[in-house]
């Protein structure tokens, strides 16, 4: 690279990868077969033997798969497959839709063997985006295959070792939180740079039609019309879904106006797509090579078994059932919108819905001018309302009856850990966590008593069954899952905040500590609770979101409470929701230790 520029091959020397892998890998040994087991037990046996200090952790992975070169697929889809059966999670369907682009990409030399400097001449003829963020492990797959990784690191997609996202670290030209529209951001900025370095070269850019509705990316495609630049290649996996199937097929003129020659191809056939992404580089001019490509279901679900017991729903997905008998029993009119997410909230067969795709700032902007009288749902998520936050503002200070079901996800489509806090400080809003179907309803009625302010729900994405106590006779208080003695002094208690909740009474049966519920983020306390509280000599907050600002900090600074505040501190860590709860300290196991400590404070003995 002659510019100021960095990229991948940039990335300066680090720590050996073994210790990342090999207890993640181990772990994941009852799930591999035999051939398997025996090949990643070989790896991690040479990885011990090398010796050397490697510039990237590619070119360390290089390393062990020339150690190891039998190859125990040659078929990179087939390696797709196995990564997501052993992980038991992710986006297969995604990967294995674009994974005839990627293979394309290897072919044309756009993807570094290594990513170490040795590896730049592979930039010579372009730089590649990858905007569909989530496709990282098809890259691995082919890496797999051609022989520059080893296997042992793609048993622990998912779960500690591999990300399923694209990352610089892992020999990409760039690094993506979550994969909506960004990718065709970093692409044009990456563009506009080259050229006002005067390197000629072009960049590519992969991305998916479900991204194309985000407004980012048509804001960048006029920006590098109206910029002249004249070296960028955008390469969409059309395969007519986001999530959910997209409302009609991708635009093809409206990106040839701004994009210039736009080629249809078959998208499964990798040489079809190296054939007509060459001719555009070598062509003058931007361009885009539309794929027609296949997906099935968007995330990855093993075989179920007809001998386990019958999972229970995610409370998310009765969204769309208690919107339905609220509605029936109220008859007002309902207009509900959604960006790609009917089926998390359980809308499809239970209210009639608008999905936008994965335009969130539109599912928000189509509530704007709805009659005063409708009660507006938008049924989104923290990667989505995160993104669309000064549209959200514009509702919340013009839209009356205004209901957002804000997802609580614990697995790859989490957001940040602090969002509702966040959504709490957004003029004329208030939040709430309803655990119960009573509690989801009761805020419904709030709303229509106050349409003026806007009622943000979280909507989790876990399974749990309804506490036999909840807070609808008062949403905006407290309830008692378990009651201290009447009259009695009140020692020790906990309290706690929406799913929260449900953790601690699970944690709390054997203990039978004062437990206080709230739905509501903000709770208005009853004063003869407050004053009761305020003389506990040891009181504990318990919240799954960001503490600081949240449902704990709160309750202390107004009512000058002795608390002591717990809750996720930081970013909600992207692995399946068992596995967080534990890695955050909010499984119920850690939360009854916590609650013992609490009433038998260090020094009055351990728990049994």
């Amino acid at each position: 690279m002659t510019t100021g520029i960095t990229s991948s091959s940039a990335i300066g020397g680090h720590a050996s990868l073994l210790g990342r892998f090999e207890d993640v890998a181990r772990a994941s040994l009852p799930r591999l077969t035999a051939d398997e087991v025996a090949v990643v037990e070989h790896e991690l046996a040479v990885w011990e033997t090398l010796a050397g200090s490697y510039p990237v952790p590619l070119a360390e992975l290089a390393a062990v798969a020339a150690a190891v070169p039998e190859r125990l697929y040659d078929d990179s889809a087939r390696v797709l497959l196995r990564m997501h059966e052993i992980a038991g999670s992710g986006n297969h369907q995604s990967c294995l839709s674009s994974l005839p682009l990627v293979r394309a990409c290897f072919d044309l030399g756009l993807v570094p063997e290594t990513g170490s400097d040795t590896a730049t001449t592979s930039f010579a003829r372009a730089e590649l985006i990858v905007g569909r963020g989530h496709i990282a492990p098809s890259f691995y797959a082919e890496r797999y295959v051609r022989g520059s990784f080893p296997f042992t690191p793609l048993t622990t997609l998912h779960h500690d070792g591999l990300t399923g996202v694209v990352d610089r670290a892992w020999g990409f030209g760039n690094t993506m939180r979550y994969s909506l529209g960004v990718g065709v951001a970093q692409a044009v900025s990456l563009a506009r740079e080259l050229r006002r370095c005067g390197e000629r070269r072009k960049v590519v850019c992969l991305a998916g039609d479900g991204e194309l509705h985000e407004g980012i990316t048509f804001e960048c495609l006029r920006f590098a019309y109206e910029a002249g630049l004249d070296n960028l290649v955008l390469v969409v996996d059309a395969n007519g879904k986001g999530i959910e199937p997209l409302r009609a097929p991708v635009n093809q003129e409206y990106l040839s106006a701004y994009l210039g020659t736009i080629v249809n191809i078959d998208g499964q056939d990798s040489e079809s797509v190296g054939k007509a992404l060459a001719q555009l580089l070598d062509a003058p001019g931007s361009g885009g090579v539309l794929c027609a490509t296949r997906k099935e279901g968007h995330s990855f679900r093993p075989p179920a078994d007809p001998s386990a017991p019958q999972r229970r729903p995610s409370f998310a997905t009765g969204s769309g059932r208690f919107l339905a008998d609220w509605q029936q029993a109220t008859d007002r009119p309902l207009a509900v919108f959604t960006g790609d997410m009917a089926a998390r909230f359980g809308l499809s067969g239970a209210v009639d819905y608008e999905n936008v795709g994965l335009a969130e700032t539109l599912s928000i902007g189509l509530t704007l001018s709805l009659p005063d009288d409708t009660l507006k749902v938008v049924a989104t998520d923290a990667m989505y309302y995160m993104d669309s936050l000064s549209m959200l503002t514009e509702a919340t200070m013009s839209t009356r009856n205004l209901l957002v079901l804000a997802g609580r996800s614990w697995g790859a489509w989490g957001g940040a850990s602090n969002a509702l806090n966040l959504l709490d400080q957004i003029m004329n809003t208030r939040c709430y966590e309803p655990v119960t179907e009573a509690e989801f309803t009761a805020c419904v009625t709030r709303l229509l008593t106050e349409p003026a302010t806007t009622h943000v729900l979280s909507m989790v994405d876990a399974r749990f069954a309804e506490p036999g106590t909840d807070c609808s006779a008062d949403i905006d208080g407290a309830v008692w899952i378990t009651p201290p003695a009447d009259g009695a002094n009140l020692d020790h208690a906990v309290i706690s905040f929406g799913y929260a909740g449900v953790l601690v009474e699970e944690a709390n049966r054997e203990l039978g500590l004062p437990h206080l519920h709230c739905a509501a983020l903000r709770p208005c306390l009853n004063p003869a609770v407050i004053e009761r509280l305020r003389r506990c000599r040891s009181l504990l907050s318990v919240e799954y979101n960001g503490v600081s600002g949240g449902f704990g900090e709160g309750l202390r600074a107004r009512h000058l409470l002795p608390l002591t505040v717990y809750g996720v501190t930081g970013d909600i860590l992207n692995c399946v929701h068992d596995k967080q709860l534990t890695r955050h300290g909010m499984a119920p196991a850690q939360l009854a230790e916590l609650l013992w400590e609490l009433r038998n404070p260090p020094g009055n003995g351990a728990p049994a």
